[in-house]
């Protein structure tokens, strides 16, 4: 079973992907970005979806740092923003994100995306 690590701050949206995800994947959930780095340092997810609205090291920052090392770098991550401003999908990509999703969330686009990057179906 594929594992997915979640890092959202708010406890409804972890709770809410987890129960999404949980009969097709194995969850692991991190609050925050520091957290949510050292929790994919070891166990090396097959993918993460990243908040980019989080506490103390934010989603954008997260993700550089994961990309930044070699052992990390081939984890695809899908950021998550409530906020949807114009050039929010741009400045997640270049942080290193491989797709981008806002909120609410559209549960047929966000398992679309997951079987695309883990290699599991077609180009969403």
């Amino acid at each position: 079973m594929k594992r997915i690590l979640i890092v959202e701050d708010l406890e409804f949206n972890r709770d809410l992907l987890i129960q999404l995800l949980e009969d097709t994947y194995e969850v692991l959930t991190a609050p925050d970005g520091a957290s949510g780095i050292a929790l994919a340092e070891r166990e090396h997810p097959d993918l993460i979806i990243m908040d980019l609205s989080l506490p103390g090291i934010d989603g954008w920052e997260a993700t550089r740092r994961i990309k930044a090392d070699a052992t990390l770098a081939h984890i695809p991550i899908i950021a998550l923003s409530s906020h949807a401003m114009r050039g929010d999908e741009d400045k997640a990509r270049q942080a290193g994100c491989d797709d981008y999703l806002s909120k609410p969330l559209d549960e047929n686009l966000l398992f679309d995306k997951l079987r695309h990057l883990l290699g599991e179906g077609p180009t969403p």
